[in-house]
């Protein structure tokens, strides 16, 4: 696994031990990424949550292409240690704010943010309970773009939520979704 693009582009990161995270695919991450470049534009000062971090592929990736800070909730120990490895070795800290906990544990958002990446276990509906608490503490904004990676046969459905983009990867479906109305 490495990352993609930007000041990070082919830098190796580790991935937790064991089965009990399973890292987004290189296609997969570099299909979403290229799905977002075509939407955002630049990463360019953007704050970003990698939620269900597990390694922290995804937030890595939009801190490797200019994204300001980044914040990871993961609750499993191997996967925080990956994580914490990752950040280390890339020298990211000080744009990194890592929360060794559930993604349910989050409490209110102090503003915002530009761009909500969560990629929760498959076919538990995790991400849709996530994203339904994340609305009520103000988290989602306007502006915020959401991306959830689910099962490829799962049907996506975020009370709240407008789908903007819906596609099929691999054993993956990548959503990307806004409030109603926003600029999508």
């Amino acid at each position: 696994m490495r990352v993609i693009a930007g000041e990070w582009r082919g830098r190796k990161l580790v991935a937790p031990a064991g089965d009990t995270t399973r890292p987004t695919a290189d296609r997969t991450r570099e299909t979403l990424f290229s799905m977002l470049v075509s939407l955002l534009g630049s990463f360019e000062g953007l704050a970003v949550a990698d939620l269900f971090a597990g390694s922290g592929a995804l937030g890595l990736e939009a801190l490797s292409r200019g994204a300001t800070s980044c914040i990871f909730a993961e609750q499993d120990p191997a996967a925080i240690r990956a994580l914490r490895s990752n950040i280390s070795n890339l020298q990211a800290a000080s744009r990194c704010d890592v929360r060794a906990s559930s993604v349910l544990s989050l409490g209110p958002a102090k503003a915002p943010l530009d761009l909500i990446l969560l990629d929760p276990p498959y076919r538990t509906g995790a991400g849709a309970v996530a994203l339904d608490k994340l609305q009520r503490l103000g988290w989602i904004g306007e502006a915020t773009w959401i991306s959830l990676e689910t099962a490829a046969d799962e049907a996506v459905q975020v009370k709240g939520l407008e789908i903007q983009v819906d596609r099929k990867v691999g054993k993956a479906r990548l959503t990307l979704l806004t409030l109603p109305g926003a600029p999508g």
